[in-house]
C-alpha cells in the first residue's frame, strides 16, 4: 500500500510553525480538549439527537476502538459517503484519532465514482448510511465490492443487511495507541476533477486545522454561534469555511439539515437559533426569493456564506435586498487557498469580489498562458501557495507535474483578476470543467461515458452560463447511424453509475464539430456555437430529442 503523504518543504514549515500557523494540534485532542473544558454543552443537533461534546468525544473514543479491532491500523484508508447525520461527526474523528484515514465522499456519488475512490484509495473499508432520500446505500454498496475485491469492510449506520452495523463496530474493544503526529495526513478528499476521474488530496492535522480555526476567528464564531450544516457534511465548504470543524473548534454548536429547501430549513434555524450558514448561489437566491414570504422568525441569522460557485453582483444585490444578514462570499478549494470577504467591507467590496485570502503567508500569482505576471486588474490563471495549500495530490506524479509549479505554486485552474486591495474577483475555469451550482463536473470524465453508447460517435461537452446554477453542462454529440433520443443518452449516463448532477441539461446532436487548426475540438466555438443555439430555440433543451 502506498503511503500518504502532504510535505512542504522545511524551510516552509519552519515559518508556518514560527507564525503560530501550525500548531501542533490533532483532530482528536482538538475534541477531547473541548469535551473537558465544557462536557456538557452541546455540539451536534440532527433529528432527534442532541450530543453534548462529551458524548460526541465518548463516541468517536468507540468508533477508534472498534475499527482498530476489526484490524484497521493507522495509515488505512476508508470511504466514508454519510448523509447530513451526527453519526458522521463520530465516525471521523474515530477515524482520525485512530490514525485512520477518511476518504471523504459525497451522498450524490454512485457506483463508478465509489470504485474509483476506492481503488484510487486502497481502501479497507467503505462506511454508507442504509438509506437516505429515497437511496438505499446498501445497493450501492454490494456493487462497490463486487468491483473491489480488497476491501474488506463494509459499515452501515443503521440497519446493516448483509454487511456489518456500526452498533457492532462500537461495541468492539481494542487499543487504539498514541494516535497520530499533527504533520501527519488526516484524510483525504477529492479534486474537482478538472480532467478525468476525481484526484486524492491529502490534507495534514496541522495545515487543516489551521484553515478553519484562522475561518472561525475571520467569521467570529464563538460559543454562542450555530452553525446550520445545509450542504454535504463532506463538502470542503461544510466542514471548513468556517463549517462544522471551525464551530467545533469555537466550541459553538453544528445543526445538521437533511433538506435544503426553505420549508425544511426556516424552521430549524428558528427553532435552533442558528447565527450562521453556508450555502451556494443557486440555493441562496431560492431562500432569498422565500424569505420575502416567510412566516418563521429568522433574526437569529447573522451572516449567511455564499460559494462553491461564483456569485453574479446582480444576485448578491438580491440576496442582500431579501435578507437582513451580513451576505459573506466565499472563493476557495478543497486543494487549499479559502478567500473570504469580511463583515466591515464595503458594499462594492462584497457584491463585487470573492474575497481576500485567509492567510498572510497566503501567496498569489496571477499570470498569463505563459506564467508571466499580468498588470494589476487584468485577468489570468490563479496560483497559489501557504501554509494550508498542497503540495502533491496522492500518488499522482504526472499530474503533480502539470498542477505545481517547481516552487510549489498550485495551478488552481481558476481565471481571477486582483484589485488594489487584494480582493480576487472570479471571472472563470481555464479548464474544460464545468461549476454546476458548486458542484464540479470533469468534461472529459463524462464524455468518456457517452463515447461508450453504441450510437455515440463523438461527444463533446462544455458549459454555457445559467442566471441560478452559474453554469450548466450542454454535451454536443455526433451520432453514429441514426441519432438516439436525448432522454436515452441521459438515462445512459445514470446506467452508468455517475452522480445525478454529471448527466448533461442539454443535449445537442451535430454533423462535425468546429476544430481548431490542429484538428482539436475547439470549445471556445463550440460555446459560441451553444450559444447561437440558444438564442435560436430558447424554449428547447435538445435537439433531436
Amino acid at each position: 500500500m502506498i503511503p500518504v503523504q502532504q510535505v512542504w518543504p522545511e524551510e516552509f514549515a519552519t515559518r508556518y510553525r514560527a507564525a503560530g500557523y501550525w500548531r501542533g494540534e490533532t483532530f482528536g485532542g482538538m475534541l477531547r480538549e473541548r469535551s473537558l473544558r465544557h462536557p456538557d454543552r452541546i455540539a451536534i443537533v440532527g433529528g432527534e439527537a442532541r450530543w453534548t461534546y462529551q458524548e460526541l468525544d465518548q463516541r468517536a473514543d468507540a468508533v477508534a476502538a472498534g475499527v482498530r479491532a476489526l484490524g484497521l491500523v493507522a495509515g488505512d484508508r476508508v470511504v466514508v459517503q454519510l448523509p447530513n447525520i451526527p453519526e458522521f461527526f463520530s465516525v471521523v474523528f474515530g477515524l482520525f484519532r485512530a490514525g485512520v484515514l477518511p476518504v471523504f465522499a459525497l451522498p450524490a456519488h454512485r457506483s463508478a465514482e465509489i470504485a474509483h475512490f476506492v481503488a484510487a484509495a486502497e481502501a479497507s473499508a467503505y462506511i454508507i448510511a442504509d438509506r437516505s432520500d429515497g437511496f438505499d446505500y446498501r445497493t450501492l454498496a454490494a456493487q462497490v465490492r463486487s468491483q473491489s475485491p480488497a476491501l474488506r469492510h463494509i459499515i452501515v449506520v443503521g440497519e446493516p443487511g448483509e454487511f456489518l452495523s456500526l452498533d457492532e463496530v462500537t461495541s468492539l474493544a481494542a487499543d487504539v495507541g498514541p494516535g497520530p503526529q499533527p504533520s501527519d495526513v488526516a484524510f483525504m478528499q477529492l479534486s474537482g476533477g478538472s480532467t478525468g476521474l476525481a484526484k486524492l488530496i491529502p490534507r495534514t492535522h496541522d495545515d487543516y486545522i489551521y484553515s478553519f480555526r484562522a475561518s472561525a476567528e475571520i467569521c467570529e464564531l464563538g460559543a454562542e454561534s450555530a452553525y446550520l450544516a445545509v450542504l454535504p457534511a463532506a463538502h470542503n465548504f461544510t466542514m471548513s469555511s468556517p463549517g462544522s470543524f471551525g464551530t467545533l473548534y469555537a466550541g459553538g454548536r453544528v445543526v445538521l439539515s437533511r433538506g435544503s429547501s426553505p420549508d425544511a430549513v426556516f424552521p430549524l434555524i428558528e427553532a435552533e437559533r442558528v447565527t450562521i450558514t453556508a450555502l451556494v448561489p443557486p440555493l441562496a437566491l431560492v431562500w432569498a426569493d422565500a424569505a420575502r414570504a416567510a412566516r418563521h422568525d429568522l433574526s437569529s441569522l447573522k451572516v449567511l456564506q455564499v460559494g462553491g460557485a461564483k456569485l453574479t453582483m446582480e444576485g448578491a444585490r438580491r440576496i442582500r435586498s431579501a435578507l437582513p444578514v451580513r451576505l459573506q462570499q466565499v472563493f476557495g478549494m478543497a486543494e487549499g487557498l479559502v478567500n473570504y470577504t469580511r463583515y466591515d467591507d464595503d458594499e462594492e467590496t462584497i457584491v463585487g469580489t470573492q474575497g481576500r485570502p485567509i492567510s498572510p503567508d497566503d501567496e498569489i500569482r496571477i499570470v498569463d498562458d505563459h506564467d508571466q505576471p499580468v498588470p494589476l486588474g487584468a485577468p489570468g490563471h490563479l496560483l497559489a501557495r501557504g501554509p494550508y495549500t498542497i503540495r502533491a495530490y496522492h500518488n499522482a506524479p504526472e499530474v503533480n507535474a502539470r498542477a505545481f509549479t517547481d516552487d510549489g505554486f498550485y495551478r488552481t485552474g481558476d481565471i481571477v483578476s486582483q484589485t488594489p486591495t487584494g480582493y480576487l474577483v472570479v471571472h472563470g475555469r481555464a479548464s474544460d470543467h464545468i461549476n454546476r451550482g458548486g458542484e464540479k463536473v470533469s468534461a472529459e470524465e463524462v464524455e468518456d461515458h457517452l463515447l461508450a453508447h453504441p450510437q455515440v460517435h463523438d461527444a463533446a461537452i462544455v458549459s454555457v452560463p445559467d442566471p441560478y446554477l452559474g453554469e450548466r453542462a450542454c454535451a454536443f454529440v455526433i451520432p453514429r447511424g441514426e441519432a438516439p433520443k436525448g432522454a436515452v443518452l441521459k438515462a445512459w449516463i445514470r446506467s452508468r453509475g455517475l452522480a445525478a448532477y454529471k448527466v448533461p441539461d442539454q443535449i445537442v446532436f451535430v454533423a462535425e464539430f468546429p476544430a481548431t487548426g490542429v484538428g482539436k475540438v475547439s470549445r471556445r466555438e463550440l460555446r459560441a456555437a451553444i450559444r447561437e443555439y440558444l438564442a435560436a430555440e430558447p424554449q428547447g433543451s435538445e435537439k433531436g430529442g
